[in-house]
């Protein structure tokens, strides 16, 4: 009798990091950001330390979508041009992310241009309202999209007529520390649009094309990003200002509570999941011996050691590479004192908005920082699990957006309600 086979388990990829990232792109497939079956014939022949062969993988894929989506745009056929100039942004992004691995990173900004290109020609042929708005931000701008729920028509008679239709709640999109727009519109941007919510994605410093094109680094304050994200936005005439509500990706889910400990004008906010304590993702695995001389301030000799071991460990090398990147700190001892400034524990406290915490099972980044985070704002925090055994495990819960988008967006649409007032109040 053959052996049981259990697909779920048994995952994708003998590579645990791979192996997450196509069950990521898989969950996609909910909001039109892949098709299951070009997914998986792309990577089926990739060997496991076959770096150039994994970055091809997704280059190539999302060469070819994007070829069938310019043809199919010159043919007339918008629709079909815009699934796949969707799917395309999303294969691109994966391998955005694979240019790590690679022996240098001449890759990097073309590939990215690609999928920014590919996104933003999914934008123009996707039928949506969709409006590009410029954040002003320290001398500089964060390009955003405005993402609105009502149709053209109706766009064109608020435009015209601002009192004739009432304004609608708006979700503000926080990207992870190495996330695409695209993994956004799955993640929450196409559930809002479902569910009659405005949406607006960015790139906030040292994400995306702050990083890549302006070199612009990541930062632990975020207060001083989504408070000029939300001036931009509170008063616009189709804009709710009451019912603004934040969602926070990955990394995102300490970036928003960060600032939401000083920012107060959302009415609701969800992390997915949440994280306390930035750094732990990156030191749990680290030997004992090599964090004291960073705890003694030896720095000297905790980057001899890191840059030993580095040089033993091609695929440590690289997740370090990747990982470290948008801190834009030299030296390994101040790259890691630059992540431990992101950490929760003194302002959580300060958090007044409501706030939904999702908490998978089998988190492999921060895990046991949802109930935490929870545990430090007892009085606003609400936690969801999610389980395996309803193929709801990992981080993000890959492969069950559509489960995570239901439980997100039930509480959201209770937590954002209009309160009604009655003659006796």
């Amino acid at each position: 009798m053959p052996a049981h086979h259990d697909p779920f388990d048994a995952g994708f990829s003998g590579d645990h990091d791979r192996d997450y990232e196509i069950r990521t792109v898989l969950g996609g497939a909910s909001s039109g950001a892949a098709d299951v079956g070009e997914v998986l014939a792309a990577v089926a022949h990739v060997r496991d330390k076959d770096h150039r062969g994994w970055f091809d993988a997704w280059h190539d894929l999302g060469d070819r979508v994007a070829g069938i989506a310019t043809d199919a745009a010159a043919a007339g056929h918008d629709a079909s041009a815009a699934a796949a100039f969707l799917r395309a942004s999303a294969y691109y992004a994966v391998a955005v992310d694979a240019v790590a691995a690679l022996e240098d990173d001449s890759l990097l900004l073309p590939t990215f241009r690609k999928h920014r290109d590919a996104w933003d020609r999914w934008v123009g042929t996707s039928g949506l309202v969709v409006e590009r708005i410029d954040v002003p931000y320290e001398g500089t701008t964060l390009p955003g999209y405005f993402f609105s729920a009502s149709d053209a028509a109706s766009t064109a008679a608020i435009a015209a007529d601002p009192g004739r239709v009432p304004p609608r709640s708006l979700l503000v999109a926080v990207n992870g520390s190495d996330g695409s727009l695209t993994s956004m519109w799955t993640a929450c941007v196409a559930g809002a649009l479902r569910r009659g919510y405005h949406a607006f994605v960015f790139d906030g410093p040292g994400q995306q094309s702050m990083l890549f094109e302006h070199q612009v680094p990541f930062r632990h304050d975020f207060e001083a990003v989504l408070t000029p994200v939300l001036d931009a936005l509170v008063d616009r005439h189709d804009v709710d200002a009451a019912r603004i509500a934040v969602y926070g990706s990955s990394q995102g889910g300490y970036w928003v509570p960060r600032a939401l400990a000083f920012e107060h004008r959302p009415a609701a906010a969800v992390v997915d999941p949440g994280v306390v304590e930035v750094a732990a993702s990156w030191t749990r695995t680290m030997p004992k011996t090599l964090l004291k001389l960073l705890d003694e301030g030896k720095d000297h000799a905790f980057d001899r050691d890191m840059d030993m071991g580095l040089r033993l460990s091609k695929a440590t090398a690289a997740t370090w590479r990747f990982r470290s990147r948008p801190y834009r700190v030299e030296g390994y001892a101040a790259t890691l004192r630059e992540v431990q400034k992101y950490d929760l524990r003194d302002v959580a406290a300060r958090i007044t908005t409501p706030l939904l915490v999702t908490a998978p099972e089998g988190e492999q980044f921060w895990p046991g920082q949802s109930d935490e985070l929870v545990r430090l704002a007892p009085d606003v925090a609400t936690l969801v699990r999610f389980t395996a055994a309803e193929g709801a495990n990992l981080h993000c819960q890959p492969l069950a957006r559509a489960l995570t988008e239901q439980r997100v967006f039930d509480w959201l649409d209770e937590a954002l309600a209009p309160v009604l007032v009655t003659a006796d109040d």
